[in-house]
């Protein structure tokens, strides 16, 4: 029924099928690179091959996006030959036929879906898109594949290097019992060069990076572009020669963040340490007296006595706590956004301001906190308001510091930075 020989497949694409044998299975790369065709292949061959317990499933952020980027391509007699006629879907419905087997379709915009993996039992899945969908979907839909030899199969174009799937499972593949295929543009043998040099021009900057030649990094549109873990991210701190300040998000309902700035022995700033306490997470919200509690405790751990303590200038009763417990230098922070991001983008971009491993929060954030796009078509510069608490207290503590350090900066930084703290 299907000759393998016979396709338009590169030798990357041939070996990623007949090796799609893990418990996990991940095609992730560039924009038709040819890793949907190839993934594709893998799960049709599995579904054959299933035994007649437990679901079939595919999954995907809506069924459009199921039937855009699934059936429409199963469905092409140029891709997949004689097999398309036994590929068989009605638009809108949830579940299809593939080689006489029933297969169910799973839209997976939100947490909610997750509710509808609960007590099902399934031995195959296929996931498109997989870092659009929710990690408890994708967590519990593992925990479904619970019959001998249950298999995920799942595609992918690359998002930021801190998502949740980067961080959890390709990074961990070693772990795991987990197999991924990388593929850039050029591994699609069926591409024209016309087409490809035109598509490759489409894209620019780091955005051309991920689309282009598949690489988890940050997207246009973030607020710190040159943002960089290889360059940006330590594991050893230097002696500090001055710890300058904390600079603290309050939050009650949302979380709370503090940042401990530093300045080194080698003459660069350092986000030195990090306390985060998420009240959602924990199901357990704080009094302000008990997060100043925490805040020193966490200080006196590291043996941190900051010059000052900046505090988000809304937290007016929060303030007048951390004054009352004699915590150092209390003052508001400067909370002036735009100035605040220019402040910490140049301290990034002349690689001034490195950040401790040991930030998880911040370096969760970091890579996705962009601009918004509404604003932005409104001429306005705004952040999108969103997991943007530890780098809140990041630019408290950099912008409110910035006389401190702005003469440590290049001088084609230096008066950029005299502007913004001004």
């Amino acid at each position: 029924m299907l000759d393998l020989d016979r396709l338009p497949l590169s030798r990357k694409q041939l070996l990623s099928v007949g090796r799609a044998t893990a418990r996990i299975n991940i095609w992730h790369g560039s924009v038709r690179s040819g890793k949907t065709v190839a993934s594709l292949l893998a799960f049709v061959i599995a579904v054959a091959a299933a035994g007649p317990s437990g679901l079939i499933i595919i999954c995907g952020r809506s069924l459009q996006t199921i039937e855009r980027n699934v059936f429409e391509p199963l469905a092409d007699p140029a891709l997949f030959g004689p097999l398309s006629k036994h590929v068989h879907h009605t638009r809108g419905a949830t579940t299809a036929t593939i080689l006489g087997r029933t297969v169910h379709l799973i839209g997976a915009a939100d947490t909610r879906a997750e509710g509808r993996l609960r007590g099902l039992t399934a031995q195959l899945a296929y996931v498109d898109e997989a870092t659009l969908v929710p990690e408890g979907f994708w967590t519990q839909l593992l925990a479904r594949l619970s019959t001998p030899g249950a298999r995920l199969l799942a595609t992918t174009n690359p998002d930021s290097p801190r998502h949740w799937l980067k961080v959890g499972y390709l990074d961990r593949a070693h772990e795991l019992d987990l197999r991924a295929w990388h593929f850039k543009l050029r591994d699609n043998p069926s591409l024209s060069p016309a087409y490809v040099a035109a598509l490759s021009a489409e894209y620019v900057g780091l955005w051309r990076r991920r689309m282009i030649d598949g690489a988890w990094v940050v997207a246009e549109g973030a607020v710190y572009d040159m943002w960089d873990e290889s360059r940006h991210v330590v594991t050893e701190l230097p002696p500090m020669r001055r710890l300058l300040g904390v600079g603290i998000d309050y939050g009650t309902t949302n979380p709370f963040a503090a940042i401990l700035l530093g300045l080194g022995a080698d003459g660069r700033l350092y986000a030195v340490s990090e306390w985060r306490h998420d009240s959602r997470a924990a199901h357990r919200q704080m009094t302000d007296a008990q997060y100043s509690q925490a805040v020193r405790a966490w200080l006196d751990g590291l043996g941190a006595e900051p010059e000052w303590t900046f505090v988000d200038p809304s937290a007016a009763s929060f303030h007048r706590q951390l004054w009352e417990d004699r915590h150092p230098g209390v003052a508001k922070a400067k909370n002036e956004v735009l100035d605040g991001i220019r402040s910490v983008s140049s301290a990034l971009a002349a690689g001034l301001l490195l950040v401790h491993d040991s930030c998880a929060g911040l370096l969760a954030e970091l890579p996705g906190y962009s601009w918004d796009p509404t604003a932005t078509a409104q001429g306005e510069d705004r952040p999108i308001k969103a997991n943007d608490h530890s780098v809140d207290a990041l630019r408290y503590a950099v912008h409110s510091t910035a006389h401190e350090w702005r003469h440590l900066l290049p001088a084609d930084h230096h008066q950029e930075v005299s502007d913004a703290a001004a």
